[in-house]
């Protein structure tokens, strides 16, 4: 097969892997994925849905990246917003499944975090067009020169704060904010790292990178 082929392969299901990670986030009712938490807060704060509140969030991703890489191809990734925003608002309304208890509840974010890390590595080590959230961890990575995982999860922890301090001020404290996200804040990163080092090599080798 033709290595191309690969690299869309891999990249097409990575979109899908991530996106099935962030829905799965929010719907552990545990709290929502640290990164989009701050989307999150102002759907609900003006009732307009997930996907398009996170969709305008991403855009903002995007400027941010253009300004610190001067690289007007990372605009493409605004059309890639629009369609992934909608596999977000798609999974939502399908995955319907609600946890009974608080073991269900940890099952279903363990597998959330997992797929969001492979779906973000997967999508950036491509190199075509990564989700714009993971587009301005890996712009910091880039301009650091720091590790993917290790920015992920200092990024986290900010999406997080900025999210409490807008909550308290909207008196909406700790509104998506829950264990689940502190959970995803840590491991999502470290998932990147950890498939990144036993699987990236391989990949983009079998994708020609």
């Amino acid at each position: 097969m033709n290595k191309s082929i690969y690299r869309w392969i891999f990249y097409i299901v990575g979109i899908l892997i991530l996106a099935v990670g962030l829905t799965l986030n929010t719907k552990s009712a545990l709290g929502v994925s640290p990164i989009i938490s701050v989307s999150y807060l102002f759907s609900q704060l003006t009732e307009i849905s997930f996907g398009d509140t996170t969709f305008v969030y991403y855009c903002l991703f995007v400027l941010v990246q253009l300004i610190m890489l001067r690289d007007w191809q990372v605009l493409f990734q605004i059309p890639f917003s629009i369609v992934f925003t909608r596999f977000l608002n798609l999974f939502s309304e399908c995955i319907v499944f609600e946890p009974a208890s608080f073991m269900q509840k940890i099952i279903i974010l363990i597998i959330a975090i997992i797929c969001t890390g492979i779906g973000a590595a997967l999508t950036v080590n491509m190199q075509i067009v990564p989700n714009p959230g993971d587009g301005i961890v890996n712009a910091i990575a880039i301009k650091t020169k720091k590790e993917m995982g290790l920015i992920k999860n200092i990024f986290d922890c900010c999406c997080i704060c900025i999210t409490l301090v807008l909550g308290f001020m909207t008196s909406h404290a700790f509104c998506g904010i829950g264990i689940g996200t502190i959970c995803a804040m840590i491991g999502v990163g470290r998932v990147i790292s950890l498939f990144n080092h036993l699987c990236k090599k391989t990949l983009q080798s079998k994708a020609g990178l």
